[in-house]
Order: C-alpha cells, then sequence, then structure tokens
C-alpha cells in the first residue's frame, strides 16, 4: 500500500470548481486539477482493504489500491498501464463517471473517501502529456472481419479490444462525427470533445475503420451487413425517451432533454444542428422535469445560454442529505446530490407532478402542478402554477428504438424493450449478431458501457477463434 498511516494524517482533497460567475460565460470544462503533489497524497491515502469493496463498487473492476500506490511512489507511467489494462477510456470515466467506488470505500464510512475519480483522471491525463498511450498495433490479423454498430463508449471499447485482437473492424456511426451521447448528450463544460477525437486518432491507427453518416438498417440493409460481416456488435443506446402524456404536450416549446442537448453540442463542436428548429433557452423561464443527470445537463446548458431562470421538478421525494451508511455501504446510496450546474442557479422541488402544460397562441406559458405524497398521490389543495416558456423532459430513456435496424434484424427484445443478450456471451437471439451496452442493460452509465463492450469483445473473440486472450 501507500503510506500505512496515510488514511489517518491525510484529510480528503478533492479537485474544486471554477467560480461559478466566471464558467457559466463559456462550455470549456472547469475544474481546477489538484497538483503533482497533493494528488500522490491522496493516494497515500488509500488503506489497501483486506477486502478492497471498491473494485466491487467500479463496473470495471479497476485495480484501484495498485494504481494508488503507483502513483504514490510517483510511478505513473505503470500506474497509467496498469489502469489501462481494465479501462480503455479513463479520461471519460474520470470526468463524468459518479464513482461509484468512492462509495464502496471503506473510508466513505466516515465520509471522507479517497478521491478514486480525481486520481484516476489525473493518471490518464498526465499519460497524454508525457506520450505514453499510443497505438496498441496488433502483431497479426485473423482474417475476421466484424462490424460495431453504434460509436458511443460501448461500441467504442468494443471496437479497440477486437482491433487489437487483430479482428479487421468497421463501426457504423449515423451522426457524423464519433463518440454517442459522449459526444453529442454530456455538454462540453463536462467533458470537451477533443478527448473523444485523440481515441478516435489512436484507434484508426489501431486499424479501426469508421464509417460516419450510416444509419444502419436505412443506408446499409441488414442483409448487406450480416453477408459482409462474421459478427456483429449491436452498440447503439437507448434512444427512447420517456414521455409525459398530459394536456398540452403538443405545445411549441415542449422539448426532449436529447432534442436540446445535442444541439448545443454541435453548435460548440461547429456542426450543422440540422434542419430541426433550433431549441434555445435564451431569456427564457426554464422548467425541467426530471432529477437524474440529464436534467442537470439541461440546467448548465440553459444558464450558459441566458436563461432568466431554471426550475427542476421531481416527482419523487427529496432524498436525505446523508445515508445511513450501516443500512448502504458499499452500495451506492440514496442522498441529496448537488451538481456544479445545481449550484449555477436553479431552483429544485421534490413530490412535484405536473398536470398540464398552457399556453398562449400555441406555445408553451405555464406548467400546472400538483404535489404528491408519498404514494405518488396528490395532495389536496397543493396545485401551482410556474412560468414556462421551454420546458425539457428528461425523465430518461426507456428502451433503444425498435423500429428500423431492430426490427429488420429480428432480434428478439426482452419485456423492457431492449435486444435480449446474457452477460456471459452477450449473443442475441439471431446468429452472429451481439449486443451490448444501452441497447442490452438499457440506460446506464459511460463505466457500465465501456464494461460491456469489454466483455462482448471477449465473447465475439472466443466465438469467432474458439479462445480469446482478451479480459473479460
Amino acid at each position: 500500500m501507500g503510506k500505512v498511516t496515510g488514511f489517518l494524517e491525510i484529510d480528503r482533497r478533492d479537485r474544486r470548481y471554477a467560480p461559478a460567475a466566471d464558467r457559466i460565460r463559456h462550455y470549456k470544462e472547469f475544474l481546477i486539477p489538484l497538483s503533482e503533489e497533493a494528488t500522490r497524497d491522496q493516494a497515500a491515502r488509500c488503506m489497501n482493504c483486506g477486502i478492497p469493496y471498491c473494485h466491487n463498487g467500479c463496473p470495471v473492476n479497476n485495480q484501484i489500491p495498485d494504481w494508488n500506490d503507483l502513483v504514490y511512489r510517483a510511478d505513473w507511467q505503470e500506474a497509467s498501464r496498469n489502469l489501462h489494462s481494465t479501462n480503455n477510456f479513463p479520461e471519460f470515466t474520470g470526468r463524468v463517471c459518479p464513482a461509484p467506488c468512492e462509495a464502496s470505500c471503506t473510508l466513505n464510512l466516515s465520509d471522507s473517501p479517497v478521491t478514486i475519480k480525481t486520481i484516476e483522471c489525473t493518471i490518464v491525463d498526465r499519460a497524454w502529456e508525457e506520450g505514453w498511450i499510443k497505438p496498441e498495433v496488433p502483431q497479426s490479423r485473423t482474417g475476421k472481419k466484424i462490424a460495431v454498430i453504434g460509436s458511443g463508449p460501448a461500441g467504442l471499447a468494443c471496437a479497440q479490444q477486437l482491433a487489437r485482437a487483430g479482428h479487421e473492424v468497421h463501426v457504423y456511426e449515423k451522426n457524423h462525427k464519433a463518440g454517442g451521447l459522449l459526444r453529442y448528450g454530456i455538454p462540453d463544460f463536462k467533458m470537451e470533445k477533443r478527448h473523444i477525437d485523440r481515441r478516435i486518432v489512436q484507434m484508426e491507427a489501431e486499424g479501426v475503420a469508421f464509417h460516419y453518416g450510416v444509419n444502419v438498417g436505412v443506408d446499409l440493409t441488414v442483409d448487406d451487413l450480416l453477408a459482409q460481416y462474421d459478427a456483429v456488435a449491436l452498440a447503439g443506446g437507448a434512444e427512447k425517451p420517456r414521455d409525459l402524456a398530459i394536456p398540452g404536450r403538443d405545445l411549441a416549446g415542449v422539448h426532449f432533454a436529447m432534442d436540446f442537448l445535442p444541439q448545443q453540442n454541435r453548435r460548440v463542436g461547429k456542426e450543422q444542428i440540422g434542419s430541426n428548429e433550433p431549441i434555445l433557452a435564451t431569456g427564457k423561464h426554464v422548467v425541467v422535469i426530471g432529477g437524474g443527470d440529464t436534467g442537470s445537463d439541461c440546467i448548465g446548458t440553459s444558464v450558459r445560454q441566458g436563461a432568466l431562470s431554471v426550475t427542476q421538478l421531481e416527482i419523487m421525494p427529496k432524498p436525505p442529505e446523508k445515508e445511513n451508511k450501516l443500512l448502504t455501504w458499499p452500495n451506492w446510496p440514496l442522498k441529496m446530490r448537488t451538481s456544479s450546474s445545481h449550484e449555477e442557479g436553479a431552483e429544485r422541488d421534490f413530490s412535484v407532478n405536473s398536470v398540464s402544460f398552457e399556453g398562449e397562441n400555441g406555445h408553451v406559458r405555464a406548467l400546472k402542478c400538483v404535489r404528491v405524497d408519498g404514494g405518488f398521490k396528490p395532495v389536496e389543495g397543493s396545485e401551482f402554477e410556474l412560468k414556462a416558456d421551454l420546458v425539457l423532459l428528461a425523465m430518461g430513456f426507456v428502451s433503444p428504438v425498435p423500429e428500423g435496424l431492430l426490427k429488420a434484424l429480428g432480434v428478439t427484445l426482452d419485456n423492457r424493450g431492449n435486444v435480449a443478450a446474457d452477460t456471459l456471451s452477450y449473443k442475441s437471439t439471431k446468429e452472429k449478431v451481439f449486443a451490448c451496452g444501452d441497447m442490452r442493460r438499457g440506460q446506464s452509465l459511460v463505466v457500465w458501457a465501456i464494461r460491456e463492450g469489454r466483455q462482448a469483445a471477449h465473447s465475439i473473440d472466443k466465438y469467432l477463434m474458439g479462445e480469446t486472450t482478451l479480459p473479460r
């Protein structure tokens, strides 16, 4: 381990945010990194527990105590090698992962977990700066061709692993650039897209071919796809949003979050926003319905666009400020979480159900609401109304879009509408077709997508070659 008494002598210290008054003026990342000395001190706090629960908390099973010790000893290059042995893209997770590993840390019993996410991000950023991250070109080729549909974190992880095993890998992406929701859903102030771009350069050097602007099932038929490739990995997203079927839903100004967020990301990336009507929060009273990460992203984007006010509504009751450790640890706890976007200027309200959208001249102008009890039943006399010139629906996603590719392939869907495939083989019910990430498990985290992409690559390699050296 690092310093044997480090956790007793050194207080937890994490990255800070730039002041809100400064950061809301731009779309760049605003986390202030720790110094090398401070990062090494934080790594020294790792207790190297007999049972490292952080391993279980981390979906990709990062060897956290190992690289904490390496950082403490200033062996940054070996720390990077260790980190990349379990995670293809730690710069993604080091920025946007909610860090379930920290919730599982033994030191979280005293509310002072090791700053695992910050150390992870520092390792990989240092590795890029030092030039340690290079293409890993396979020594030989297998002659097998694989198509990966979707270039989000699951598709990228799957493609990179398969390319390194010597296969010819082709990634199909319906948008003009790779990244999926990493690029078009997560705002640049949380993760700048240069991090994706340099990974694409690395993967192309490793032999991965990217095909942009191709909607498989429409631009490329399923028959042609299956005829050209020895295996197909379905790694698209769960893109069917949860709707809110209440009176006034058809009014102008009521939009899904994933119609709003990609437009701004495309503006920042200097892409055309397409033929759709521009959705802007500038000078408007904005109401965000949904209390998760997507809702938080809508808040930060609306504030930067110059909204007059932003209110976030959640039908669930307000969670406790602190969890009961003895009941929840080492699992992910339900508790009140305040994001950087919340701090930038948003009102949050809980136990609120939306009743109807009220409009004027065909455009939304207000939202009628009612408070609900613990059983989600309306509380008599609690009705109220909010000004609303723009309403963003951020209530999550229910499944992949079944029309098009999935219907044409004829794969079986589970009872939630996801592609049916288990977590051992990742095989769908269609011969040589595999599924991973959100398309298989439903809406989830970037780190879970990376895990599933890696594990699907393991299964595909074994299916094609009879054996595999790829890790699960």
